[in-house]
């Protein structure tokens, strides 16, 4: 049975485009009963940037709500937070230690960031070497990654490869799966949708701070009467990502006929995200009242998954002369 291990950032409440792109293949792939599912929370790699306590916590919380509202088995899979594994610290160590230097100062994390150095601390350079320690800690097969990280699970199977070359085998090397099909979700501008654009739409919003959101995307400046294109229009994108296919059939014969203007196309597409995810904003919004039941859920997730990181730490001690 393949291991599947799949890192969400605690960046904050998951906006439409994470939905989309990320959070419903992963849970269709999860539902899969040939894989064996591993979905954690990475709040420590979210302390690079976030010095707030209360936000980790909220971060945290409010990502491990939208996955279980959107329909993740967590009875069946494992979801934890990164943060209740201590052993994932511990190997970083180790990992550490046959990292070389110029590998990490080539990783997109820090040269992104290389000509502003008074911005970098020491967790952001490491990264890379974290989330190695939480794929090979858990010997996982298979990583779903979207091709910006490429180069970081890279890092990870050459680390893998160098400890196993003068140890013997000890850890699975990950494969990589790239979906061919992830959804390029466009923001409320045009550009991808990103809270760093702060272009993005959050379907677990209040309806009013919602709808200010999708009445705010950007349209041409065409008159009411005009027929329109509808493949140019962000509104009618973002509608058929969600909709089924009779009706973006329908809105498409709206735009080309005239005497309908972007204001009703974004009325229309409030609607059907309010009617699309009514289940799943109710769900979240319970389990956000009650977050004792979404710590209780990840405590359990990371007490199976323990079992796993003990196996692989015990291993990699034993071959280094720690065990």
């Amino acid at each position: 049975m393949p291991r599947i291990l799949t890192g969400i950032q605690s960046t904050g409440t998951p906006h439409l485009g994470n939905i989309l792109g990320a959070i419903l293949p992963g849970i269709k792939l999860s539902n899969n009963t040939r894989n064996e599912s591993l979905f954690f929370i990475a709040d420590l790699h979210s302390l690079t940037q976030i010095k707030n306590s209360e936000q980790v916590r909220r971060n945290t919380f409010s990502v491990a709500a939208a996955w279980i509202a959107l329909g993740f088995d967590y009875k069946n899979g494992y979801l934890y937070k990164q943060s209740d594994i201590p052993e994932v610290c511990e190997l970083t160590w180790y990992l550490s230690c046959f990292t070389p230097y110029p590998m990490l100062a080539n990783a997109h994390s820090f040269k992104d960031k290389s000509d502003r150095l008074h911005e970098v601390n020491t967790g952001l350079f490491v990264y890379p070497v974290l989330m190695a320690s939480d794929i090979l800690l858990y010997d996982a097969d298979i990583v779903p990654i979207g091709k910006d990280q490429k180069q970081h699970l890279e890092i990870t199977r050459d680390v893998a490869l160098t400890f196993n070359r003068i140890y013997g085998d000890t850890f699975v090397v990950p494969q990589a799966s790239f979906s061919e099909n992830v959804m390029a979700v466009p923001g409320t501008d045009g550009q991808k949708m990103s809270k760093s654009y702060n272009n993005y739409i959050d379907i677990f919003e209040d309806e009013k701070a919602m709808k200010k959101r999708v009445m705010s995307i950007v349209t041409d400046s065409k008159g009411v009467a005009e027929p329109k294109d509808p493949d140019q229009c962000i509104v009618f994108k973002l509608y058929s990502l969600v909709a089924d296919k009779n009706n973006t059939e329908e809105l498409r014969k709206k735009y080309f006929a005239g005497n309908f203007g972007y204001g009703s196309a974004k009325n229309e597409l409030f609607g059907l995200l309010l009617e699309k995810f009514r289940n799943e904003r109710k769900n979240f919004n319970e389990l956000m009242s009650d977050t004792g039941m979404i710590e209780k859920i990840l405590k359990e997730g990371a007490m199976k998954v323990r079992n796993f990181a003990t196996a692989v730490l015990q291993r990699v001690r034993g071959k280094l002369g720690y065990g």
